[in-house]
């Protein structure tokens, strides 16, 4: 005899982990504001100091050269910190978060979705500025495997301040500090203005950000062709873990 009585009960894990992720994804590509932050601004930005002599560059090569990969290390931190830092904040506020969290999908699955969108993101925008930069003339250099390990530690470091962010302040302050901090690592981070154009007091102190070790560490590879920048990797990875770590102590869901 066949039996039909029904049997709930959630989906295996990772399944609900793979929708969850496709979910943040499709919401984020929609987001005409998100868009703009993490696609639209380095685009634009690529093309206009590739093209006008705005700002003095440094290094062999043209000004594409050097502007790439500051720019690649923009758009990591647009997604994983910026982006994210703002998006989850709102969600935290009207209490997405909370009926998620009560949801069968695990908190850590939650979060690891989030952490899945933001990585695909991300690739849709290497591959986008990529595309754009060799068509300006970009001539990168390096090993793949060692511009994939400082993008994988970047991402993880701006994500872990970006969720510090959401957990702990309330969604309008995440807005507005999340937009200041952009602005200032863009102009401050050795983005678009090398920092040896600042006084070296204040370069001691600016080399030490997430941001300028990508972007150095990018930079190096990809314009010097130079081998593994170790000192950029480990100060990554130590951003990393304080900012992934205080998350998750000090996150808080509603």
């Amino acid at each position: 005899m066949t039996d039909y009585s029904p049997r709930p009960g959630a989906a295996p894990v990772g399944r609900m982990l793979l929708a969850q992720t496709a979910f943040e994804t499709r919401m984020l590509l929609r987001n005409g504001e998100q868009l703009l932050l993490t696609v639209v601004i380095p685009t634009v930005l690529l093309v206009l100091f590739s093209a006008v002599d705005i700002v003095a560059v440094e290094g062999p090569g043209e000004r594409v050269d050097f502007l790439a990969p500051g720019l690649l290390a923009l758009a990591v931190m647009s997604t994983a910190f910026t982006g994210q830092a703002i998006a989850t904040g709102f969600e935290r506020r009207y209490g997405v978060l909370k009926r998620l969290g009560a949801s069968p999908l695990p908190r850590w699955a939650l979060l690891t979705a989030k952490t899945g969108c933001v990585l695909v993101t991300e690739a849709l925008q290497v591959a986008l500025l990529s595309v754009i930069a060799l068509a300006l003339g970009w001539s990168p250099h390096g090993n793949v495997l060692t511009v994939a390990a400082l993008l994988v530690l970047g991402t993880a470091a701006f994500s872990g301040l970006g969720l510090l962010m959401a957990g702990t302040l309330k969604a309008e302050a995440t807005l507005a500090a999340a937009n200041l901090v952009f602005v200032l690592l863009l102009l401050a981070g050795g983005v678009v203005v090398p920092l040896s154009k600042f006084p070296a007091a204040a370069q001691s102190v600016l080399e030490l950000l997430p941001i300028a070790a990508l972007s150095d560490g990018l930079r190096s590879v990809l314009q010097d062709g130079a081998g593994v920048p170790w000192a950029d990797l480990g100060l990554l990875g130590g951003w990393a873990v304080l900012g992934l770590a205080a998350a998750a102590r000090f996150f808080r869901w509603e």
